[in-house]
């Protein structure tokens, strides 16, 4: 969602649920006490995340939770514009990464494979300690 939602949601929530305390309090009590403004700041948060819930399941028609909640939207406000740009970019949005997937790991280099061969070899008793470490020192100067 772009900012100026973002902005607009927080600011709404924050309308809402400083309504309802007022509703709850009095108008002219809703900070009287410290319990009363906390419960109020409390309520314009839980306004605002419902906000924000509503807007994904009824503007972008995506789940909360589960698999397809990673999915990059295809509606709402400023959806097609950052998907035209991500593939401006090269990157496909429908095949974005799961934040949650593991993440495979990199395959070795030419150098990470040479090292080892190397220890290999220095196992088998081919090399010696110091050829090995001359032969590592060549590879991985740091």
């Amino acid at each position: 969602m772009p900012f100026w939602l973002t902005v607009l949601i927080g600011l709404a929530g924050s309308a809402a649920g400083g309504g309802i305390a007022a509703a709850a309090y009095g108008s002219s009590h809703v900070f009287d006490s410290s319990g009363h403004a906390f419960t109020t700041v409390l309520l314009e948060i839980g306004a605002a995340a419902g906000l924000v819930v509503a807007y994904r399941r009824f503007v972008q028609r995506r789940p909360l939770s589960g698999a397809d909640a990673y999915r990059f939207p295809t509606r709402g406000f400023g959806v097609e514009r950052m998907r035209a740009r991500l593939q401006q970019l090269g990157v496909d949005p429908d095949k974005l990464p799961h934040p949650a997937a593991p993440v495979p790991p990199e395959p070795a280099t030419e150098d990470a494979q040479t090292l080892e061969q190397l220890q290999a070899l220095r196992d088998r008793g081919v090399l010696t300690e110091e050829e090995y470490e001359r032969a590592r020192e060549r590879l991985d100067p740091n």
